[in-house]
């Protein structure tokens, strides 16, 4: 168990860590030639131009200017001077409203933080409870409740701070609700115009003998919305073009490197061996051998892109459909829209940099299969990640296993490698094996077929934070508490292991000190330093970078990454929540990481993200809930934790403040989440009205025709889209069935279950 010796040492080592990022990133930052890394924003906007354009040659790679050395610090005032109103038109509101998920743990925590240390940590430290006890302990478990000997009157104390922690949180996060939701219905309502604004996404077409997708979709839209549909889109599986294009980009920056390097010395026409990984094989000319491979997947790409536009297998049934206004298109997204609840599905189409097109090409029935298997996949992930997790926490209790396994004393005992192994080793090894899980969360996520990036990062991070909740949180205590008190369990009698787990899980707390300092200190601090995207540019604007295109390409700027990092945070609340009580100390080194990370993100998005998509802090209602659900479990441990106090008295007046919070989340649900989920059908006829007073004969269609199609067709090297691509047609006033059944019977299609067309509906009409 960590001692207060070790956390000093952990956290002179974290704060010393941290403090070189911040001055490596000073440092790195002024330089010209890492001017692109640091502030790529500004180069995507078109508002900064590359110092090396000008200046005498040293001053071209290095600055010369040693006063501003000495201002090495001036970058954080200037992350926070930018107003959010401005900070909203220059990055979005998606990370502005991340940055407020901050801001909140600050108005949460810190006033929580000052109670908790002028009123519980008093009454916990004045006993001595924990010395006249067999457990292990160290001095910072005198300020936890473990302190308070069982049956005592102090715990009204704790049953008091517990209903103001509550009613605080919940005060708070009710009002950040409704500015969030506030800001999301003005930030719609002001924004600029958008394809998804006028486009909805309709999938499970039913097939139909008579009539292809493209001509079923139209027909369909033209009878039941005649007065406001506009055009479509068909989906096409695209993906194995999608392949051969990124393949042939790849080797275009390989034929680019060596062409480079001829250039660097015509004298020699650089050579390449065939094998694997260019160790061995025949030896040919690199230029010529990648140009060939170039060639080739150019005609493949051709031949594929033909057998694309001509292929029916290759329409799959779906498309995105658009509308003349707003208004139509939420009517559509928001309703049923035929008698079959399974078909004709609608939903508002991701914003044409928001689609994954990859998985437009699953079919729809097989989006429930594909959940199924990944949601097995994360139960085995979940539960075997155990073992990492049990031998993380057999490096934060070395006094446990020290009295069951005597022998370990010796190699382990010299003072300062003790306390860099409790203080410190486990908060990094916790670190290193949770690395690699972000990406298989995101890999699953992909498999499951959600069809836009935001809702891929929302998936992995809800999957990421019960990732986090069951074996960091859950998995730490459990584990952690056998190890602690190994020697107890094996000597004392089965009814009073709950008791003895009821004891220690606050002095837990101490291995999450030194998570919290690694992961949330020198972690968000070596954030700032974008030590691999520095390498990563350096190495391609070296050996690829022909052009300044090239340059910019080069570039990573990166974006706030809300599949990784809106878990972390949650799991800081969950922290500050479950421990506020029963140990307060977690509280100061909570606040410090909330703090240091507004002021570093708020830099990195003013200057560096570039964010792929912008869905409105749709993200929002997540971060309420895992909140409450953090809320819940602290009430829950605590009634757990003072039941094994036997506080018979305050225990069953716990009982309320689940049910209390409960009411309080479903009040916030139906009062605040449906401008998250649904578009109000007033705002789009304002918003229609004015745009029809302002611009009376805006081309819609123009502005709508090439917003959904498939990337690799825009990118491609033949720029002439067929027509088949782009099924973008005249507007007919009738459209002509190809069915069959149609000519024969007035009856609808047993195939597409839709409505009479338009001729039948008028002799329908007229009939008395």
């Amino acid at each position: 168990m960590a001692t207060l010796s070790d956390i000093g040492v952990a956290a002179a080592i974290n704060i010393l860590t941290a403090f070189a990022f911040f001055l490596a990133f000073a440092i790195l930052r002024i330089q010209p030639v890492n001017d692109r890394v640091y502030f790529p924003k500004w180069y995507l906007k078109g508002l900064r131009s590359s110092p090396l354009a000008s200046g005498a040659f040293v001053s071209k790679f290095v600055n010369l200017d040693f006063r501003s050395y000495v201002r090495f610090l001036n970058w954080m005032p200037a992350a926070l001077q930018m107003p959010e109103p401005e900070l909203i038109d220059h990055a979005g509101l998606d990370s502005a409203v991340y940055l407020r998920i901050y801001l909140l743990g600050l108005k949460i925590f810190v006033p929580i933080a000052f109670l908790a240390f002028t009123i519980m940590v008093p009454v916990s430290w004045t006993n001595n409870t924990l010395e006249h006890s067999r457990l292990t302990y160290s001095d910072i478990d005198k300020l936890s409740i473990s302190n308070i000997p069982t049956g005592s009157k102090r715990f009204w104390t704790h049953l008091v701070m517990a209903y103001v922690f509550t009613f605080w949180t919940c005060y708070v996060l009710k009002r950040e609700y409704e500015i969030v939701a506030t800001m999301r219905l003005h930030f719609l309502a002001s924004e600029q115009r958008r394809p998804d604004q006028f486009t909805v996404l309709v999938r499970n077409v039913p097939p139909d003998p008579d009539e292809s997708v493209s001509e079923l979709v139209e027909h369909f839209f033209l009878v039941n919305h005649p007065d406001h549909y506009l055009s479509h889109q068909v989906v096409y599986n695209a993906n194995k073009l999608s392949e051969l294009v990124n393949e042939k980009k790849k080797i275009q920056n390989w034929l680019d490197f060596y062409q480079n390097k001829y250039e660097r010395n015509p004298s020699r026409r650089p050579p390449l061996k065939t094998g694997f990984l260019g160790l061995w094989g025949h030896s040919v000319d690199a230029i010529d051998f990648y140009t060939s491979k170039i060639e080739r997947l150019s005609r493949d790409i051709s031949a594929e892109r033909e057998e694309v536009s001509n292929d029916p297998k290759s329409i799959m049934p779906a498309a995105f459909v658009s509308f003349k206004t707003r208004w139509g298109a939420a009517v559509c997204a928001q309703t049923q829209q035929s008698r079959n609840p399974t078909i004709w599905l609608t939903e508002w189409a991701p914003e044409p940099r928001d689609v994954y097109w990859e998985n437009l090409a699953i079919p729809f029935v097989f989006l429930t299969i594909r959940r199924l298997i990944a949601a097995v996949a994360f139960f085995f992930l979940t539960f075997f990640f155990m073992i990492p997790i049990t031998f993380v926490q057999s490096l934060a209790n070395i006094e446990g296993i020290e009295k069951a396994l005597p022998f370990l004393k010796a190699i382990i005992e010299v003072k300062f490698i003790k306390s860099f192994i409790q203080g410190f080793l486990p908060g990094i090894a916790l670190k290193i094996f949770l690395l690699f899980l972000p990406t298989i969360l995101m890999i699953m996520s992909k498999f499951e077929g959600f069809i836009s990036i935001s809702a891929l990062e929302r998936r992995s991070a809800s999957r990421y934070y019960f990732f986090l909740f069951i074996n960091v949180f859950l998995g730490s205590i459990i584990t952690g508490t056998a190890f602690q008190q190994l020697n107890n369990f094996i000597h004392q009698s089965t009814d009073q292991i709950p008791k003895t787990i009821g004891v220690s899980i606050p002095m837990k707390g101490t291995f999450f000190i030194t998570y919290i300092m690694v992961d949330g200190w020198a972690g968000v601090a070596g954030e700032i330093l974008r030590l691999k995207p520095l390498i990563i540019y350096h190495l391609k604007n070296f050996f690829l970078v022909k052009t300044e295109k090239d340059r910019e390409e080069a570039m990573d700027p990166g974006t706030i990454g809300f599949n990784t990092g809106e878990p972390q945070i949650q799991l800081y609340f969950l922290l500050g929540l479950v421990y506020a009580v029963v140990t307060p100390i977690l509280l100061p080194f909570i606040i410090v990481f909330f703090g240091l990370a507004y002021i570093v993100y708020r830099h990195q998005i003013i200057n560096v993200y570039n964010q792929e998509y912008e869905s409105a802090a749709a993200f929002w209602p997540d971060v309420h809930v895992r909140i409450i659900v953090a809320l819940i479990v602290s009430q829950l441990l605590l009634m757990g934790l003072l039941s094994t106090k036997e506080a018979a008295q305050s225990t069953p007046l716990l009982i309320t403040l689940p049910v209390l919070t409960l009411w309080f989340h479903r009040f916030c649900k139906g009062r605040y989440e449906p401008a998250f989920v649904r578009y109000p059908l007033q705002e789009a006829m304002m918003k229609d009205t004015l745009e029809r007073a302002r611009e009376p004969n805006l081309n819609l269609k123009g502005f709508l025709q090439n917003a959904y199609v498939h990337p690799v067709f825009k990118t491609a090297d033949d720029v002439d889209i067929d027509t088949a691509m782009e099924e973008w047609e005249e507007e007919p006033a009738l459209i002509a069935t190809k069915r069959t059944s149609r000519r024969a019977t007035p009856l609808p299609s047993k195939q597409s279950g839709s409505s009479l067309s338009l001729p039948e509906v008028e002799e329908e009409c007229l009939k008395p």
